[in-house]
């Protein structure tokens, strides 16, 4: 998978990808992340990307000019599966959705900035708009980073477990079930015995019955998806 990220501060995006799960997938090559400064295809002397509203109004606006010629240039040299707009309107991202992102070959993410981008772009260059939640920030350089984050690790080979991520909260619309470690038994807190049975299907149809007990206690929303 390839990921080209669009931003007006790529130092803000490096660090995430620089270590842990992030880094080790890049280096064994199941990952490429490419960081396109915006400032660098802007024929503006002073590269300048944003201008004022039309038509008045607080705020500044990102200017549809370098986005496309930032977007043209990568679509010369390869086929995109998406071309990614991180802002608050977006569809909320979720775990099936970065199950689908992370069957994709190459992908844009075009993170906002200031009070958004002219509404040209998102007509014509996006097609997916995606927010982590009900919020805004500064920018969506931390919405990108999420959005890696959540997506690069359910490629195989990059967890070490590949069963891990299949058992993650919000796979199946559940919760993840309560684990444990050593030690067993820590001031007077015991682990539940049916742990140390060894007996596999019982286990395993007690961490179903806690994933849908959480689920159903903490977020009856996932059930109601069903």
């Amino acid at each position: 998978m390839r990921i080209d990220i669009i931003t007006v501060l790529p130092e803000l995006l490096k660090s995430p990808f620089e270590a842990s799960i992030l880094k080790r997938a890049i280096e064994a090559k199941l990952v490429e992340v490419h960081f396109h400064n915006l400032r660098d295809y802007t024929s503006d002397n002073y590269k300048s990307i944003d201008d004022t509203q039309f038509g008045g109004g607080a705020g500044m606006v990102m200017m549809i000019e370098p986005i496309d010629k930032c977007i043209s240039a990568l679509k010369a040299e390869r086929d995109y599966d998406e071309i990614i707009y991180m802002t608050p309107d977006g569809e909320t991202l979720k775990q099936g959705m970065a199950n689908q992102l992370s069957l994709k070959e190459n992908i844009i993410i075009l993170c906002g900035h200031y009070k958004g981008v002219d509404q040209r772009v998102r007509d014509q260059f996006i097609t997916r708009e995606i927010s982590i939640g009900d919020y805004v920030l500064s920018g969506g350089e931390l919405g990108a980073a999420v959005l890696c984050d959540a997506v690069i690790r359910l490629i195989p080979g990059v967890l070490g477990n590949e069963t891990s991520a299949l058992t993650d909260s919000f796979q199946d619309n559940l919760l993840a079930p309560p684990i444990y470690t050593k030690p067993r038994e820590y001031k007077g807190w015991k682990v539940p015995e049916l742990l140390f049975s060894g007996n596999l299907p019982k286990i395993e149809k007690w961490r179903e019955e806690q994933a849908y007990l959480r689920t159903k206690e903490r977020r009856p929303d996932l059930l109601a998806e069903d």
